[in-house]
This record gives C-alpha cells, structure tokens and sequence, in this order.
C-alpha cells in the first residue's frame, strides 16, 4: 500500500515537474570563467578555464575544487577579450592522455596547443606543451577573438572558431576571405605521429585542393565565440555574436561537406548588414536569429550552449540551451528538420536560491549529456528538473489515487 501510494506522488509530482527547471550551484569561486568540459571520464568531473590561463578541477557532486590547478599557463594574454577562451579533450584521452587550448599568447596573437597529463591523473604536464597552430591577430586590436575549440562525434578532427580579427564592421573584409584564417571555422586532423608537421589537411576540406586556406571548413562568421556539437548527430550548432543589429545561431548538419558561407560581413543575421551589407546569393541563414533589445526573446550578446542529451529530464532530449551575456538570459529551442519549435525563455524559472547567474560566459557539458551553466562572476550552476511545490490539483490527484488503492486492497481481503 505504502509503495503504490508512493509511486503516485512520484508520477504526479513527474507530470507536474515535466516543464519546470532549477539552477542548482555546484561550484563557486573562479575568476573569470569562461568554458568548462569535461574530460569523457567521471559525470562529477568538471574542467573549469578561467581567463587568465588556468584550468582547474571541480567536483560537481561536493561542490570542491582540487586545490592543484589541472594546469597553469604563463603569458596568456587578457586584454579586451582575450585570455585562455577554449578547452577541447582528445576522443581517446583515456588512453593518450592529450587535450588541446585555444589562447592569447603574449603578442595578442591565437595560439592552439596540445598538452598531455602526467602521471597524476589530477594535474597536466606544464612542459609538455607544443604549438599546434598559430594565427596572427591584427596589432591594436583586442576584441572577436572567438577562441572555442571541439572535436566532432562524427569525424574525430578538430575544429577552432576563429573570430573576424576585431574593429567594426570587419574593416578588412577577413569574415568573406578565404585566403585568411580570421572570421571562420577550421578544421584539421591532429592524430600526427608527433614529428614533422603538428597537424595534416583532412582532403575532404573544401579548400584542401586549391581556392582557398586549406585549413577553412566554413566562413563568413564575426564572432563564434560559443560553439558545440550535438553529441548524438554530429550536427554543429554556431553562435556568432552579431554587431548592432542581430545576434545569431548558425547550423551545420552533421552530414554536411563544409563550405558553408554564413554572410557576415555582408548579412548580420538574416539582414543585410546595416551600413555595409546587401544581397549575397548563396549564403546560409541562421538558423535562429534575435533583435538587440530588452523583450523576453531580445539580447546583445549571443553565448551558444548545447543540445541536450542527459537523462535526468528526458522530456528535454534534443533541446538546444543557449543564453545572452548581457542580459543574463537563458533560453532553448528544438530543430526539427531546420524549423525551430518550442522557443522558451527559461530566465525567469533559472535564478538559483545559492549564488547569482550574472553574464553567463559559457554552458557546460557532463560526460553523462548533462548541462552546466557557467556565470562570468565565478559560479557554476547545474540544469536541474525543479522540485515542485503541491499544488490542490496534486494533493486532489494524491488522494483521489489512495482512495482507490484503498478500495483494491480492501477488495483483496475478502
């Protein structure tokens, strides 16, 4: 009798809880941080990059961050938007032990370089850092400096969003470009022997034969700065920070060849760029674009996130979470077949009763599909299904339910 009354609170409190989400703090006291992953090994492991140039631990079940930092980088420059901006994990680090960052260097310049973790599964090796790519950034210049980085599910190569170069209105057209690595996504295969060249030209590239820079996989971006992979299809989800007009979430199906030309400088969202834009045949929309402003589904600053693929809110699989940096906004949409459904402004419902979202710079993903978001001020917050209070229709529901197991056990006494 007690378990049949139990399991019926537990289905209506499901059916009650089936929308209604939480930010649940799971860690506190970084500075800066801006992107967290995690490695593919335990789900309460998570790697926290703050801008400065270190990479720490957190517990997401304790809420403890190991005092040894992962690693610490000399020399990362943090001017304007600069720092240590991406943090990828090889597909086998389990056995090779390799993962890869995107920074800053000292000159103001992008650097990705590989690292390899020591004996010590808790802490890298500092010495064994080694230059992967290396892309000059215009002198002056301290902003779009994009900076994400991330394996494909699909293709195990690596691909490095790579901002415009900075300014307004890409002044030196880098975005439609293709003889210059700024304002795109690059795409290279990095499983090298370790001599000779520090990564290869996949020769399914769009440019890998002639036309262009070989390492291009798409263009025409300004500002990519949060990016990720669905997990479950390989599809690629862009967000590119717009300028004064739009900010935009770009698409790329997992089966796609490359080449995509998303339009900036020419198309800021779905518009032509005011001031500087017009028609340009053959460019890709986004997929979802937003006005700046201060409406419910309005931002300035676009921070893309992740599709979600846990299981703790199943009725959620397949949604994509992303947020705003200004305004502090979280919302999420399904794409179905290119069209999105069910847009929700999440805000109002993710304002955790520990600690404050201000600015989320970043999301997260657990090795297990569960999302974190990461606020600029130094706290982590977890996507929890919120625990709902009774409502008269429950408790109604609850006893309603005990009436009839009442009447089944009593009719089994006879």
């Amino acid at each position: 009798m007690k378990a049949g009354i139990h399991a019926l609170f537990l289905s209506f409190a499901a059916c009650a809880a089936a929308s209604a989400l939480d930010l649940v703090r799971v860690g506190a006291g970084f500075s800066s941080p801006l992107f967290a992953t995690s490695s593919g090994g335990s789900a309460n492991e998570l790697f926290v990059v703050e801008k400065g140039g270190t990479i720490k631990i957190l517990d997401t079940s304790t809420g403890t961050t190991n005092s040894t930092p992962f690693l610490t980088i000399p020399g990362v420059n943090t001017d304007g938007e600069g720092g240590l901006l991406g943090l990828a994990f090889h597909p086998d680090y389990a056995t090779n032990g390799k993962f890869y960052v995107d920074l800053i260097n000292s000159a103001g310049d992008t650097e990705v370089r590989e690292y390899t973790v020591s004996s010590n599964a808790a802490v890298a090796d500092p010495n064994s850092g080694r230059l992967i790519l290396s892309i000059d950034q215009p002198a002056g210049r301290t902003n779009h400096k994009a900076g994400w980085i991330g394996f494909s599910p699909t293709d195990n190569h690596l691909y490095i969003a790579t901002g415009d170069g900075g300014s307004g209105n890409d002044p030196d057209n880098n975005g439609q470009n293709t003889n210059v690595l700024l304002g795109k996504m690059l795409r290279i295969d990095i499983n090298t022997s370790g001599v000779g060249p520090a990564y290869t030209i996949p020769t399914d590239n769009p440019f890998a034969s002639g036309g262009g820079a070989p390492e291009i996989w798409a263009y025409g971006l300004r500002n990519p700065f949060r990016n990720s992979f669905d997990s479950f299809t390989g599809d690629l989800y862009i967000a590119d920070v717009g300028q004064g007009a739009r900010e935009e979430v770009n698409f790329q199906a997992g089966t796609s060849d490359g080449g995509e030309n998303y339009g900036w400088r020419l198309r800021e969202g779905t518009i032509p760029t005011p001031g500087v834009g017009g028609n340009l045949p053959g460019a890709t929309d986004p997929i979802y674009d937003y006005t700046r402003g201060s409406g419910p589904f309005q931002g300035e600053t676009v921070i893309g996130g992740y599709v979600y693929r846990g299981s703790l809110i199943p009725e959620l699989q397949g949604t994509y979470f992303f947020g705003d940096f200004i305004d502090s906004k979280i919302w999420s949409f399904k794409n179905i077949n290119g069209t999105i459904t069910e847009l929700t402004n999440w805000t109002a419902d993710l304002q955790p009763s520990i600690g404050s979202l201000s600015n989320p710079s970043a999301f997260g993903e657990g090795s297990d599909g569960e999302l974190y978001v990461i606020s600029n001020n130094g706290d982590v917050f977890k996507i929890v299904q919120a625990i709902p209070e009774p409502t008269t229709w429950m408790l109604l529901s609850l006893g309603v339910g005990v009436w009839v197991l009442g009447v089944v056990a009593r009719s089994k006494q006879r």
